[in-house]
Formats: C-alpha cells, sequence, structure tokens
C-alpha cells in the first residue's frame, strides 16, 4: 500500500513538473489566434485546432532570425561555462592545496557574497559594462558570468577530498602544479567539472533579464531568450509562434539533460575519493 501511494505521488509530482512544457507543446501547435483557448482536443479533426505552421514560419520568417539567435546562444552559453569552470577550477585548486596571506578571509568573503541576491550587482555591472564600451558586445554577455562563487566551494570540497598521498607522489616525481592539476587532481573531479560546465551552459541559455539589459535591438548578439521576446507586441501577443520558438530552443538543452543527468548527479554527490 505505501508504495502504491508513492508511486501515486511520484506521478502526481512528475504530471505537475511536465503539465508546463506541455501546455507550451500544445500552444505551439496551435492555429493562429487560439493560442490562449483552452480547447484541447479538436471536435472535426486534428487540421481543425492545430498546425505546424508555426514552426515553419519562425524558421523562415527573415525578421526572426532564429538561426542566428541559435548561434549566438550557443557561442555565450558555451563560452560562459568553459571559461567560468577553468576559473572556478584554478581559483578552488589554489584555496584547497595553497597557503596565502588573508587566504581564509578571502574565501570567506566569497562564500558570505553568495547570500547577497544576484539581482543587487546589476546596476554596478551595467555601469562597468557602459564604461567600458561594451554594450551589445561578446564581453558584455560573457565576462560578468565567468565569476561563479558557487563553482568555487563545489570544486574546492572536491579537491580537499582528494588523499594527500596522490599529492605527494607527484611531488616526490617532480611534478609541477600545472601537471598536478591535469595529470592527478582533473581525472579525479571530472564529474564535478562536467556537471559545472552542464550548470553554468544551461543557466546562460536560458538567461533573459543581462542579455536584455546589455542589448539593443539592433545587437548581432542578441540571444534565444530576448529573440523570442521580439514576438510581444505593443498591442497584441503572438502565443503560438512564441511558444514554437520556445519549443525548438528547449529541445537542445533537454536532449543535452537527459544524455548526461547521471553525471551531474554523480558530480552533485561525489567529489573525488576518500582517504
Amino acid at each position: 500500500m505505501k508504495r502504491i501511494l508513492l508511486w501515486i505521488s511520484i506521478a502526481a509530482l512528475a504530471a505537475f513538473a511536465l503539465l508546463p512544457l506541455f501546455w507550451m507543446v500544445i500552444t505551439a501547435l496551435k492555429k493562429e489566434g487560439m493560442g490562449l483557448s483552452t480547447q484541447v482536443l479538436p471536435t472535426g479533426g486534428f487540421s481543425e485546432l492545430y498546425t505546424f505552421k508555426n514552426f515553419t514560419a519562425i524558421l523562415g520568417d527573415p525578421d526572426f532570425p532564429f538561426f542566428r539567435f541559435l548561434l549566438n546562444s550557443t557561442v555565450v552559453a558555451g563560452s560562459t561555462a568553459l571559461i567560468s569552470t577553468t576559473i572556478c577550477f584554478m581559483s578552488a585548486y589554489a584555496f584547497a592545496r595553497k597557503t596565502f596571506p588573508g587566504k581564509e578571509l578571502v574565501y570567506g568573503l566569497l562564500m558570505a557574497s553568495m547570500m547577497v541576491p544576484g539581482m543587487i550587482f546589476m546596476v554596478p555591472q551595467f555601469a562597468l559594462i557602459a564604461e567600458f564600451g561594451w554594450m551589445n558586445s561578446w564581453q558584455a554577455l560573457v565576462i560578468p558570468h565567468t565569476a561563479n562563487v558557487f563553482g568555487i566551494f563545489l570544486l574546492r570540497q572536491s579537491v580537499e577530498r582528494i588523499p594527500k598521498s596522490l599529492f605527494e607522489a607527484a611531488e616526490v616525481d617532480g611534478a609541477s602544479d600545472w601537471q598536478t592539476m591535469r595529470l592527478v587532481v582533473v581525472p579525479l573531479v571530472s564529474p564535478v567539472l562536467l556537471t559545472l560546465v552542464l550548470l553554468t551552459f544551461l543557466g546562460q541559455w536560458s538567461n533573459f533579464l543581462w542579455q536584455l539589459i546589455v542589448n539593443t535591438p539592433d545587437s548581432n548578439w542578441i540571444t534565444l531568450p530576448v529573440g523570442i521576446s521580439l514576438f510581444k507586441g505593443q498591442y497584441s501577443i503572438a502565443w503560438e509562434k512564441m511558444m514554437a520558438a520556445s519549443v525548438i530552443s528547449v529541445l537542445p538543452v533537454l536532449l543535452l539533460f537527459l544524455f548526461l543527468q547521471r553525471y551531474i548527479i554523480s558530480g552533485l554527490t561525489q567529489g573525488g575519493v576518500k582517504e
């Protein structure tokens, strides 16, 4: 009986979580002007209520360069993930294995900054971007997000769990810090590194507010989240096309997560081997 109740609860939670995605797909398939209709089952046939023209329209619309937006999102999210993870890894190694004046103070301040809402940093970040002349540029979209305190914390915990004997053996063999990081640390924390890359990529793929702030309408660096919002006009919203674009934009990250979810779980639950 308990197992039945458990499965019913899991099924209910899954249905609740998947309902927005289901409704997004349904809206994307509806004919123009019927996006807000609550009707799901057509009375006369599929073509009475649904059509695939919304997908073909956004992919072939010269006023909506979907593939350019897709490329921009891929470049921004991918470069942010790689640069941020590299910085986090080197910082975590320094905090875990090196001794320098003020190390604990600096690390404590970094951890304390995680308690500050991210919105508070937007105004000074925007002021710096404008001062540097980086509006409508790759730098404005990527550089502010390469500092990831959570990533430093996650990787530091992983590096600290590596047996000291491995570092001592590498030191005896004459390995430099770069060689130790590459040959000893990276293989042991690779699940965590991959997890951090994926989480950062997903976060930047769906980042809307910051990408809207640092881009003007004529920018060449408009990404998918901002591009999709262009379907919202002054007097109306093209819900069907907006949802069709959203469905296509969700597919890459959904497939990425489905294929790599076991690495994400492994990275969040394992931080290396314990001595």
